[in-house]
């Protein structure tokens, strides 16, 4: 293996304890860069060095000068990979400044960020023919007629940039139910400076959530690809998902796959889809381009993501491998999956019955504890058995 380390941003959460185990188990020698002292996860036995940096948002500067003075210092370019998308549109923002000294496999500043940017990414789409749902802009004129004749309730109100949305409102998306609701929710976002958009719900099952998942090589071969489907996910209907399922689904694999061949994309890509249980189409949710919830699940099928990501960075072959059938493998995050499946039964949407029959396949992936590096999930079950015992005690 190459000298070049891997520097990790953000691993104070599952997606990037999974990219810390995938290559420090292939003998890559692992940095990590968080900020503050709390590690709800605990060190890795895979982490070689374990930095604290400035933070990234609230130290803009510093958290550059400390990634480009920790680059500059290596022998060989380090490999910059990003866990959540703060990070990424860091990386992108300081696109050129960091390719002086780290190696990632996008090659296009912009890009990036225009694919995080659900405005933007609705443009792109329609420049490329692809199904969004009917969205529209708060901006209109005589907007709340428009809603009524255009979309109907009940709707929701997304945002432009989730990241901040996410961090302001701890949802992902406002479901609103009425005139009323969507007037309060307008205000609200207007006050907080939060660029929304109302987009229609497209009715169906969790299982109607699709995922396209692959990486693109530096070459723009599209080298490895599967799908999966989402089975629960918190907040039920417009979450994270909290349990998936690796399955073959060629028909999102024909929607996604000519807009990842369009966008001139380099590594890691996630489309987002989901298909009306009324007129049987697929429409475009989402797309990321960072290490997504499921990772671990990607490591065990055979499209090892955060190894790909690495090799390809430091231009070695990756190979390619389709994986056009299914491996019968889940994914769950259990500790969110917990509220997930009460908010199913409370809600009506799933019985009992139907819960263990979803909860029957065996060959599930755990999102966090593994018997070959326990302490992080141990650390973190403790942390949330404690905070459960505080909050009932009425300690914050």
């Amino acid at each position: 293996m190459a000298n070049n380390k891997a520097v990790v941003l953000g691993t104070n959460y599952y997606i990037g304890l999974a990219v810390v185990r995938s290559l420090g188990k292939k003998g890559i020698h692992v940095v990590t860069v968080n900020h503050g002292d709390k590690n709800l996860y605990g060190k890795s036995k895979y982490v070689k060095e374990a930095l604290i940096a400035p933070h990234y948002e609230r130290e803009e500067e510093a958290y550059l000068d400390f990634l480009l003075r920790y680059g500059r210092a290596q022998d060989e370019k380090p490999v910059l990979m990003p866990t959540a998308d703060p990070y990424v549109e860091f990386l992108d923002k300081y696109f050129f400044e960091l390719k002086d000294y780290y190696l990632f496999p996008m090659d296009r500043k912009g890009l990036l960020t225009d694919l995080m940017d659900k405005s933007r990414l609705d443009e792109i789409a329609k420049d490329h023919n692809i199904r969004t749902p009917e969205t529209i802009s708060p901006d209109i004129d005589n907007l709340y007629d428009v809603v009524m004749d255009e979309i109907g309730y009940p709707l929701i109100l997304k945002p432009a940039d989730s990241p901040t949305f996410v961090d302001l409102y701890r949802e992902k998306a406002f479901f609103v139910e009425s005139e009323r609701e969507l007037k309060r929710v307008l205000e609200l976002t207007k006050k907080d400076n939060q660029k929304v958009f109302i987009q229609r719900i497209i009715p169906g099952p969790e299982e109607n959530n699709y995922n396209f998942d692959a990486y693109v090589d530096r070459n723009g071969k599209l080298a490895y690809y599967t799908t999966e489907y989402k089975v629960r996910q918190w907040p039920n209907n417009f979450g994270a998902s909290t349990v998936a399922a690796q399955k073959w689904i060629p028909e999102a694999a024909e929607f996604a796959i000519p807009l990842v061949e369009a966008l001139n994309f380099r590594g890691f890509i996630e489309i987002e889809m989901k298909r009306d249980e009324n007129n049987g189409l697929i429409y475009l949710m989402e797309v990321n381009v960072r290490f997504v919830n499921f990772t671990q699940l990607h490591v065990e099928i055979g499209m090892d993501t955060p190894y790909l990501y690495f090799v390809d960075s430091i231009g070695g072959d990756i190979g390619s491998n389709i994986i056009d059938y299914d491996t019968n493998k889940r994914w769950r995050y259990l500790y969110e999956d917990i509220s997930s499946m009460r908010g199913y039964l409370f809600s009506g949407q799933l019985t009992r019955e139907e819960l263990i029959s979803q909860n029957k396949n065996k060959d599930v992936v755990a999102s966090t504890f593994s018997l070959d590096d326990p302490w992080p999930g141990t650390k973190f079950a403790i942390s949330a058995v404690l905070k459960r015992i505080n909050r009932k005690l009425g300690r914050s």
